[in-house]
């Protein structure tokens, strides 16, 4: 009888040291198709590894993926329904470069699990910047975007010209090709297109004037208030001269795909806009397909190019009841292996800089994302961080504000002045120049 108590205590021993645990991770992602496949594809390649060990754990994983809306802030809302709520539905969420201040409460701190100090040093720092709140991780960087500058270099191959890196050089350059090609017949052509509607685009875009004109981020990552100075005053004054001259009137009521389509219809000389552009630029039927390339946004004379950081985090929910899982799949999908393999496949870009240089990416049809890590290296963030809970809010203060620069209904001074005082009313922040 001892002797078989002795064996069922060792057959105990063994299941308890080899005993795996069946977990099913759910991650919510975008709503096209496209998205939902690919995570799909990411999380079936994390299950053909299984068992994995996590926490001195063994676990079989299975990963569910779920289409959230085609809105972003119908996204947003529907997060925080699930936070509200406390709900263990979800497990990982995929969040917008610009959420992780207002939704950190809710979200687990990525250091405290296996892999993640390592892995920070790998990503481009803005971002991860960007997704620290209070010293936390509350998102691993999953694919990036930044402002780049879109240039006709047929066109200035054809006047002489050089790609501009600063301001005063491409309002120069503008106006030389547009007075040209207006000459020529085309009364339709413009020097530059860009975003100056009232919305999240033109914090984007003026934020990237400001920044790359030494005149502060609107509020700093130490909480300071450092929008209303003469280098801001400005970049603002700097833009306006452009609306009417060598940009269109219109331009002050532009998104995204307003300057595209000038832009691809082959009536504009250069652009901001976002990496998607690129391909769409190239698609057969594009009047500028094949004569253009990108390059870093310019800055003001003694400034340094500034590039606003968009794109979207993987972050897990802390009412998640597998946090420890759900992690360890997040860092998955954001290796260096997956993310080159989402580079090919997805035409997303990577959040490591590594991957820009592998010889898999420099030799495919996606060689051109190459060319855009310059960009991203000098990206600078919104001030999600800083301003959280109170983001969106400061955000619309700051390009209503500008966009009245814009539109002539005020004067930059008058507008920043009073921006300050607005964005004071609305947190505790201090004031203070930019550093």
């Amino acid at each position: 009888m001892k002797r078989v108590l002795v064996s069922l205590i060792a057959t105990l021993a063994l299941v308890t040291v080899y005993a795996q645990t069946d977990v099913t991770v759910t991650w919510i992602v975008g709503n096209r198709p496209q998205d939902t496949e690919y995570a799909l594809k990411v999380g079936q390649q994390y299950s053909e590894a299984n068992p994995h060990t996590i926490g001195g754990e063994e676990y079989n994983v299975t990963v569910e993926v779920v289409a959230g809306p085609e809105s972003a802030t119908d996204r947003a809302q529907q997060y925080l329904q699930y936070f509200e709520s406390q709900s263990a539905e979800v497990d990982i969420f995929q969040i917008d470069v610009i959420w992780p201040g207002d939704m950190a409460e809710n979200l687990v701190d990525l250091y405290q699990y296996e892999g993640f100090t390592e892995a920070a040093a790998d990503y481009f720092p803005a971002i991860v910047e960007n997704n620290t709140v209070n010293g936390a991780l509350v998102g691993v960087p999953w694919f990036t975007d930044a402002g780049l500058l879109y240039y006709r270099q047929d066109l200035l191959d054809k006047y002489g010209l050089t790609a501009p890196t600063t301001w005063a050089e491409l309002e120069a350059a503008a106006t030389t090709i547009q007075e040209g090609e207006r000459a020529e017949g085309n009364p339709d052509f413009w020097g530059f297109v860009w975003q100056g509607n009232a919305y999240e685009g033109l914090t984007c875009n003026a934020l990237e004037w400001i920044a790359s004109s030494n005149g502060g981020t609107i509020v700093s990552p130490d909480k300071i208030i450092n929008i209303n100075n003469e280098n801001a005053i400005a970049a603002l004054e700097m833009a306006r001269g452009w609306v009417g001259t060598i940009s269109p009137d219109g331009v002050i009521g532009f998104m995204e795909e307003d300057a595209r389509n000038i832009w691809q219809a082959g009536n504009a000389a250069f652009m901001r806009n976002w990496p998607y552009a690129y391909g769409l630029g190239n698609d057969e039927g594009s009047a500028v397909a094949g004569k253009f390339a990108v390059s870093a946004l310019p800055s003001a004379e003694g400034g340094t190019p500034a590039a606003t950081l968009g794109g979207w985090q993987l972050a897990v929910s802390k009412y998640s009841a597998n946090a420890a899982v759900a992690a360890d799949v997040a860092l998955f999908a954001t290796s260096e292996e997956i993310q080159l393999q989402t580079a090919l496949e997805q035409s997303l870009l990577p959040t490591r800089p590594a991957v820009y240089e592998r010889s898999e990416l420099t030799s495919s049809p996606n060689a051109f994302m190459a060319e855009f890590l310059p960009v991203f290296q000098a990206a600078v963030a919104r001030p999600s961080t800083a301003t959280a809970p109170n983001y969106l809010q400061t955000s619309q203060l700051f390009y209503t504000a500008v966009n009245s620069v814009l539109k002539g209904d005020a004067e930059a001074a008058d507008a920043l002045a009073e921006l300050e005082l607005d964005l004071q009313d609305l947190t505790t922040f201090e004031t203070g120049a930019p550093q």
